[in-house]
């Protein structure tokens, strides 16, 4: 297969198109590329866990076109906890875990009993689903278990002949999967930390952690992984522990300095700033990735705010190196 790359607005119509022929797109998002497809079509669904590679037991989170879709997905758009965090949340980088109605088909939610659902701020992506008409599934556009692609030549590095149609809309501005929560009973349940952090969801309700079953998207213990082994360092002084063999690359946060054991170093903030770090993350793992090395090692972030969630992909894309 040829996968073609069209930028911008222009080729909204197309993307439309294809996907309301069950096939399957890229796209832009706020987060990351997604890999889209219609949710409500079951063998559609199934091309994005064949393209991806991706288990059957991993669910897709749907975007929504519009807020109307909530109630005719879900069975829980009435409560005023969720009401309030969509007010507040929508359109963003920000997924909610809900009761499902039966039109959601089982492939996407797993056979889940509930399904996960967002609205995308991003332009390209709100015109494509405006024109669609449909809420699509949109999983990370890589594959399985490998870095989240935050620019179109990603998504063609990591899915090209795969898949027909890339939607280039430029780097994404977040770089960040969104944030997953699970309402329920009054609290909130963090399922996978993102650019909406665990402070500013405590000002709704009482914030409690994830559960040891696989209810959402982001929650597998190893994920966004390079290629080259990546080791997550127990603080910016530990920069070698004994162990840094042969070539190895440095993820730093914001050092202005290369110590002279690594041979390549990406800087992921040096104004100390975590939402610059976290549109970088992803690409600067991929610009060492592609470097031959033979280890990567990552500083710690700050564990509060954004840098939880930049940590989590850490710890997930070194779980297996460790």
């Amino acid at each position: 297969m040829n996968t073609r790359v069209l930028v911008g607005a222009a080729g909204v119509g197309e993307v439309a198109a294809l996907l309301a022929g069950g096939q399957i797109v890229a796209l832009p998002t706020e987060t990351v590329y997604g890999l889209a497809a219609n949710a409500l079509d079951p063998e559609a669904a199934a091309r994005v866990f064949e393209a991806k590679e991706r288990p059957s037991f991993d669910p897709l989170i749907v975007h929504l076109p519009s807020l109307e879709w909530l109630d005719r997905l879900t069975t829980a758009a009435s409560d005023p906890l969720i009401q309030a965090l969509i007010r507040r949340f929508w359109p963003g980088p920000f997924t909610l875990v809900l009761p499902r109605r039966p039109i959601v088909p089982d492939i996407v939610t797993a056979g889940l009993p509930t399904v996960a659902v967002r609205m995308s701020a991003h332009p390209l992506f709100r015109a494509v689903l405006d024109q669609f008409g449909n809420p699509v599934a949109a999983p990370s556009a890589n594959r399985f278990g490998r870095i989240s692609p935050t620019a179109a030549e990603h998504v063609l590095e990591e899915l090209g002949g795969r898949i027909p149609l890339i939607l280039d809309g430029g780097p994404c501005a977040v770089g960040l999967e969104s944030t997953v929560v699970a309402p329920a009973d009054g609290v909130l349940r963090l399922l996978r930390a993102g650019p909406i952090t665990a402070e500013e969801l405590a000002g709704f309700a009482e914030v409690l952690p994830a559960g040891a079953s696989i209810v959402s998207p982001g929650q597998l213990p190893s994920h966004y992984a390079p290629r080259t082994p990546l080791r997550l360092l127990a603080g910016p002084a530990d920069t070698d522990s004994g162990q840094t063999p042969g070539r190895t690359g440095l993820l730093a946060w914001s050092r202005p300095d290369r110590p002279a054991q690594f041979a390549a170093m990406e800087v992921l903030t040096p104004r100390n700033d975590p939402r610059e770090a976290a549109t970088r993350l992803f690409a600067a793992m991929r610009r060492l990735d592609a470097l031959g090395l033979d280890l990567i090692v990552a500083e710690p972030p700050p564990p509060s705010g954004l840098g939880a969630a930049i940590l989590d992909r850490l710890q997930k894309a070194s779980a297996h190196s460790q």
